[in-house]
C-alpha cells in the first residue's frame, strides 16, 4: 500500500511553478510566455553533474522525465547560497501514461553522501551544504538507483508570494494547534494568506507524527493552491516571475518549461504520491531516519515505474534498519514500528545496521 503522506511547502512552490506552465499553457498562450523568458532564465544554475540520460532527447521525444525539488527555509536565496535543504521531493512526469508521481524523501534520512564517506552516516539534507546541487543529485541517484533529469531549489519566500498572488488558499486543518501567532481549528475550513499557510505547513514538534504529518499538511496546501487554476493568469506576468526567479535556482530553462507546457500537460491529469518511510534513530549524536531495505526498494520501484523504466535493485548508500537490534529507537509514525538500527560509523553495535546493497 502506498504511503499517502508528506512533503514540504518550500519544494511545493517549485512544483507549482512547473504546474503553472503545464496547466496554463493552452489558456494563457505561448506568446505571453516569451515575454517572461529572460526572467525565467535568470534563475538558471547548472547542476554541474553529468546527466545519466540525454535530457534534451527525453524532452524532444516526449519521454518521461524526473525533477528533484529542493527547498530551503533560510533567508533570501543568493547565487552563492549554501545551506541544508529542509525538504526534498522527486517528481516524475509521464506523458505516455498521463501520470505524475511525487515522492518525498525525509530530510533526516541517514546516508553516506558520495565524497564524504568519512562523515558517514549523515543526514541527506547535508548533501546540498557540502556539494550543492551536484552532490545532492548524485546522492539521490545512488540512494534509490534512479536517474534525475533536472533539479529546482526554491526559498520559502517563494511559496508565500505564490499564495498571496492568487489571493490565498482554503484549507481544512486536520489538526488543531497554534503556531507563529496563528490558531488552526481541526475540521474548520480556513482561508489562509501566504504567511498563515506557511505557518500551517511548518509546525512540526507539536505534531504527534512529527515531520511526516507536517509534510502531509504541506501537501494539502499545495493541492489547494493547484486547485486555484483560475488564478494562474495572475501569476504569469513578468514582474511576478522576476520576483519569484530571485527565490529560485534550477537547471530547467525557459525552453525546457515551454516543452513541458506543450507536451507534458496531460501528465498532470493523474497524480500519485508516496514517501520514504523510516524509523527515527540516534546516530552520531544526531536524530536520523533509518530505512528498511524493502521500503527503499518499494520507493525505487515507484519512481522507476513512473519513468517507465525496468526493475533495478535499490541503491547502496542508505543506512537501512535491521529487525533484530536491541538498540533504542523512536517511532516516526505508526507505520514504522518494530524496526531497529544503528550505522557503520556511529561507534555502536554494527550488527544493528547495514547499507542498502
Amino acid at each position: 500500500m502506498q504511503h499517502r503522506r508528506r512533503k514540504h511547502t518550500v519544494r511545493n512552490t517549485t512544483f507549482i511553478v512547473v504546474l503553472l506552465f503545464l496547466i496554463g499553457g493552452s489558456a494563457y498562450g505561448m506568446t505571453r510566455y516569451r515575454s517572461i523568458k529572460n526572467a525565467v532564465n535568470s534563475s538558471f544554475n547548472a547542476s554541474g553533474i553529468t546527466k545519466e540520460r540525454d535530457v534534451n532527447k527525453q524532452l524532444s521525444d516526449k519521454k518521461p522525465i524526473s525533477i528533484l525539488l529542493l527547498g530551503t527555509d533560510t533567508g533570501a536565496l543568493g547565487r552563492s547560497y549554501k545551506g541544508r535543504t529542509d525538504s526534498m521531493m522527486v517528481v516524475t512526469l509521464n506523458p505516455t501514461t498521463n501520470k505524475t508521481t511525487i515522492t518525498s524523501v525525509p530530510r533526516d534520512t541517514a546516508v553516506t553522501i558520495p565524497g564524504f564517506a568519512s562523515q558517514s552516516p549523515s543526514k541527506i539534507n547535508a548533501a546540498y551544504a557540502w556539494g550543492q546541487a551536484k552532490t545532492t543529485i548524485g546522492t539521490v541517484q545512488k540512494m534509490l538507483n534512479i536517474p534525475i533529469d533536472f533539479y529546482a531549489l526554491i526559498n520559502m519566500g517563494g511559496m508565500e508570494k505564490v499564495i498571496d498572488q492568487v489571493g490565498g488558499v482554503d484549507v481544512t486543518p486536520t489538526l488543531g494547534f497554534t503556531y507563529e501567532g496563528y490558531t488552526f481549528k481541526k475540521g474548520v475550513k480556513t482561508h489562509m494568506n501566504g504567511k498563515k499557510a506557511l505557518a500551517y505547513s511548518r509546525m512540526r514538534y507539536d505534531d504527534p507524527d512529527n515531520d511526516y504529518d507536517r509534510q502531509k499538511r504541506q501537501r494539502t496546501v499545495l493541492m489547494a493552491l493547484v486547485k486555484k487554476s483560475g488564478s494562474i493568469s495572475t501569476l504569469l506576468n513578468q514582474s511576478f516571475i522576476s520576483s519569484l526567479a530571485k527565490q529560485t535556482q534550477t537547471d530547467l530553462t525557459f525552453d525546457d518549461l515551454t516543452s513541458l507546457a506543450q507536451n507534458y500537460r496531460s501528465a498532470t491529469k493523474n497524480l500519485k504520491e508516496t514517501h520514504l518511510q523510516g524509523t527515527g534513530k540516534e546516530l552520531n549524536d544526531q536524530s536520523m531516519e533509518v530505512m528498511k531495505k524493502s521500503e527503499l526498494q518499494r520507493v525505487t520501484n515507484f519512481i522507476r515505474n513512473g519513468l517507465s523504466l525496468s526493475y533495478k535493485k535499490t541503491g547502496s548508500i542508505t543506512v537501512f534498519s535491521s529487525t533484530n537490534s536491541k538498540s533504542k529507537s523512536r517511532s516516526s509514525s505508526s507505520s514504522s514500528t518494530g524496526t531497529n538500527a544503528t550505522t557503520a560509523n556511529s561507534g555502536t553495535n554494527n550488527s544493528d545496521y547495514g547499507y542498502g546493497y
